[in-house]
């Protein structure tokens, strides 16, 4: 009867062990990228973190959301694990750095200009002639990396998209190097059209055109599938439907399969 006992124990013991794991906190880290992840009134929120916040409560995992710089946020991904980081672009660049989950939004990326500068460019190559503003580490700063770009000659690195913004109204730029969702979103926050402000003077042909969740190899397997099939378990049960119906409106382009 006591080993009984003993055994049932045991038992109780390792399912509260295992409740307690599934419960655990994980680090998140984003960057303020309107309309996707931001803070309006201390409170983070966008289209991807209303994804990530309903993959967290599917699979029981609460999460401890922190916005900062997209460089340090990377830096932080990359090398601890049980991290998680969102709206990440992947690369071939990037693809054995981190394990995925995704994706979970559409992304566009270009070089804009001002209409008004009358800017063509027929070839990359034609860009290295201008100043580009971008973004410390991001996706497109490090493909025009990977393409012969360097910062202090062709690219304005930046921690701020909307300082990037600013500096192309001033004419410190040429260039801005942004994806299209995300840079209307600026200029109407501005309180400018950008139908009528800024032209698409090149895409960028990056071989990915969607945000993705990501993890660092550091981090367990298990974790990374609990995310990918909680995913998958909000397609599922609607209430992915939910969040892409409330966003749909004003950023169609969003939406995902």
């Amino acid at each position: 009867m006591l080993r009984l006992k003993c055994i049932f124990l045991s038992l109780l013991l390792n399912l509260t062990f295992e409740g307690l794991v599934f419960a655990e906190t994980i680090k998140v880290v984003t960057e303020e990228l309107a309309p996707y992840n931001y803070t309006e009134k201390g409170v983070l929120t966008g289209f991807c973190t209303e994804i990530v916040q309903a993959i967290l409560k599917e699979i029981n995992i609460q999460g401890d959301f922190q916005s900062m710089p997209w460089a340090r946020a990377y830096d932080i991904a990359l090398k601890n694990e049980n991290v998680l980081i969102y709206s990440i672009g992947r690369t071939p660049q990037r693809e054995m750095q981190f394990k995925w989950v995704g994706p979970i939004a559409h992304a566009n990326n270009y070089l804009f200009a001002l209409a008004s500068s009358h800017i063509k460019i027929s070839q990359l190559a034609d860009a290295k002639k201008y100043q580009i503003a971008s973004v410390n580490a991001d996706i497109r700063e490090q493909f025009l990396e990977s393409q012969g770009f360097s910062k202090g000659t062709n690219l304005q690195s930046s921690v701020k998209y909307q300082h990037n913004y600013e500096k192309l109204k001033l004419g410190r730029v040429d260039l801005w190097a942004m994806n299209d969702i995300a840079a209307y979103h600026l200029v109407r926050q501005a309180g400018d059209d950008p139908e009528k402000i800024l032209t698409k003077a090149y895409k960028l042909q990056l071989d990915e055109s969607r945000y993705f969740i990501a993890f660092s190899h550091k981090t367990s397997d298990k974790i990374v599938d609990r995310f990918n099939i909680g995913l998958e378990n909000i397609k599922k049960n609607g209430i992915l439907n939910l969040i892409k119906n409330k966003w749909a409106l004003e950023n169609i382009n969003l939406i995902i399969n």
